[in-house]
């Protein structure tokens, strides 16, 4: 498919009218158990996830320019009942939450009985990957492979595709930090943006301990250069202004808006349903209009940066035949 219809219209959907995001990740499963009830997660019962999910879709979709949910707790079961505005660009993710092996050599892998088919069936603007990666680990070619697989499904149904790699160490025990951070992360960009995802859904290049904002400039501009294709900032949880600061240094340096979750909404997942509903109406609400409102002002809209997508010919007469 050469004109990429369906990929254009799903990242114009997931995208402000100037073409920037702001979208609202809530496709949290294992982890989301944890922060419902910390001090006993494998308590949360299903019935609890979704009333959540449906809570949070209802109050802040309308803000966001998009949102990122997943197949088994959270997109399905919020079409059907309506949570989920129907002007409201809709990611769903394709891997199964977290990953096998061992934690030097993570293994991601397609949520089984779930593909790539399904999430376009179901409506779905874009597709959601997530990869452990690390680009010197000894299953790195197998990780390159479930990309490029899933970024090939996705061009087959003419589905956009996000990509959000992880970076872990190859220490047992260890974090990735400082300088080393950015160096995987950086290289993990340059290698899998070639390999077919239409957005990168990127780590900041540094961990908390660095906070020199220069360096963070530099590593910025390093990734936006490495990158092949428009890419977005994820949250990772940090609290509010230190993700305000990221998502304006991550911007200005090239990238297009971001992925955020639990820095908009975790405090409310431990309140009763009444105290969640008035927290996300109000504090969830402020926090996520600051970011739409920054990422529109910094952020380089996706569909100024060469890729296959902006790269697509027109279509001209007969073209439905060639579709």
């Amino acid at each position: 498919m050469t004109y990429v219809l369906g990929a254009r219209r799903g990242l114009a959907a997931c995208a402000s009218e100037h073409g920037t995001f702001a979208v609202l990740a809530l496709d949290h499963r294992q982890n989301l158990r944890k922060e419902l009830r910390p001090e006993d997660p494998a308590s949360v019962a299903y019935d609890e996830m979704v009333a959540f999910k449906r809570a949070v879709v209802r109050a802040l979709a309308p803000v966001a320019t998009g949102i990122l949910l997943d197949p088994e707790i959270g997109a399905g079961q919020c079409i059907a009942d309506g949570s989920l505005p129907a002007r409201a660009g809709l990611l769903i993710a394709i891997e199964a939450t977290g990953y096998v092996g061992p934690s030097t050599a993570r293994v991601s892998r397609v949520l089984d009985g779930w593909s790539v088919e399904q999430a376009k069936r179901m409506g779905a603007s874009a597709a959601k990957l997530l990869v452990y990666y690390h680009p010197e680990a000894p299953n790195a070619a197998a990780q390159e492979k479930l990309v490029a697989d899933v970024a090939s499904a996705c061009r087959d149904v003419d589905l956009a595709l996000f990509l959000e790699p992880l970076s872990f160490s190859l220490v047992q025990g260890e974090k990735v930090t400082g300088e080393n951070r950015r160096r995987i992360v950086v290289e993990t960009a340059r290698r899998l943006t070639m390999l077919g995802p239409d957005v990168l859904k990127a780590e900041f290049p540094y961990d908390l301990s660095v906070t020199d904002r220069e360096r963070w400039r530099q590593a910025c501009a390093e990734l936006d250069h490495a990158s092949a294709v428009p890419w977005v900032l994820l949250s990772g949880g940090v609290d509010e202004a230190t993700f305000e600061a990221q998502v304006e240094t991550a911007c200005l340096a090239g990238a297009s808006g971001v992925v955020v979750g639990r820095s908009v909404w975790a405090e409310a997942a431990t309140m009763a349903p009444e105290a969640r509903d008035a927290f996300l109406a109000s504090e969830g609400r402020r926090r996520l209009s600051r970011l739409v409102d920054l990422v529109e002002a910094c952020a380089r809209p996706w569909h100024e940066r060469k890729n296959r997508v902006t790269s697509a010919p027109a279509p001209g007469e007969l073209w439905y035949r060639e579709y």
